[in-house]
């Protein structure tokens, strides 16, 4: 019955997929109508591109997983951060989703080539399994190493607005002071950053705009604030010197206490593996005293 269920529901999955890649579902008369009155939205700051082994492999699978709506928002705020492309990302959890379901399979073929051989519940049940991890981890990684990311943008971005501050300091106006900062860096942080100017300077925007812009993309509080603050001294002449450098000081007690909790977090995680040490210890030292007590009774 097991096996029947499971070849039952995976040919129907299989089946509803084609049909949805084949006869896409079509948008209402309002949504099609919406784009011609809506003002064309901004080319987005940040670039991805779709390359790599896995994208050829599995793009026959992206635009099933782009019909159910994935990636959601979140993973594709992550994907900008990473510069990861969303085909990419989705043809990855295809794949491993793929590889997952056929492994328990092909080791089952083997057994049987080998004369041995095992019920055919285990190999689908272990195979759906395998599935269903294979389609999340994907995901899984991209979180961890989205969060990671934007540690380092933050890191990146205190360092960026002690310069900024210290170029005001001089003399310089806002823009002048944030384009000779973000000259100053290296790596994706700043990155990110020239490119938010360099595209202002390209369609004649103010500079606090792309930087509100940059901070949507990829999900950062601090750096829409920062938009709002340069903002404020770009239309009203307001003074954001001494702004800029309480953000800064901030941002770099955020991240203190973002080490010392984290440094906490690992302290804790070593509790346990030192208590199992410790009673394996004891146990080591009490087995001969029990084993004279056991043997003299």
């Amino acid at each position: 019955m097991i096996p029947t269920i499971c070849f039952g529901t995976g040919t129907g999955v299989g089946l509803w997929l084609l049909l949805i890649g084949a006869w896409p579902a079509r948008p209402a008369l309002g949504a099609r109508l919406t784009p011609a009155h809506a003002p064309a939205p901004a080319d987005p700051i940040t670039t991805t591109a779709a390359t790599g082994w896995v994208t050829t492999c599995g793009r026959w699978f992206v635009p099933s997983l782009r019909a159910l709506k994935l990636p959601g928002t979140r993973i594709g705020n992550d994907l900008r951060v990473l510069e990861r492309h969303r085909d990419s990302h989705l043809a990855a959890k295809a794949i491993l989703a793929i590889a997952g379901l056929l492994v328990p399979l092909l080791l089952q073929a083997l057994l049987i080539l080998g004369g041995l051989s095992l019920s055919i519940t285990i190999p689908l049940v272990a195979g759906l399994v395998l599935a269903a991890l294979g389609f999340l981890v994907p995901d899984l990684e991209v979180r961890t190493r989205a969060a990671r990311a934007r540690a380092e943008f933050r890191t990146a971005l205190s360092a960026f607005l002690d310069l900024v501050w210290i170029t005001l300091a001089g003399g310089a106006g806002v823009e002048v002071a944030l384009l000779d900062a973000v000259t100053v860096g290296y790596g994706p942080a700043f990155a990110h950053l020239r490119r938010a100017i360099d595209a202002a300077r390209l369609t004649r925007t103010t500079v606090w705009t792309s930087l509100e812009q940059l901070g949507d993309e990829l999900d950062i509080a601090e750096l829409s604030e920062l938009a709002a603050t340069v903002s404020l001294a770009g239309s009203e002449g307001a003074a954001v010197r001494t702004s800029l450098a309480a953000k800064a000081g901030a941002l770099r007690t955020h991240q203190v206490t973002d080490a010392e909790a984290q440094a906490q977090a690992a302290t804790e995680r070593m509790a346990l593996p030192v208590t199992l040490l410790f009673l394996g210890f004891l146990g080591f030292i009490a087995y001969p005293a029990i084993t004279q007590v056991l043997t003299g009774l």
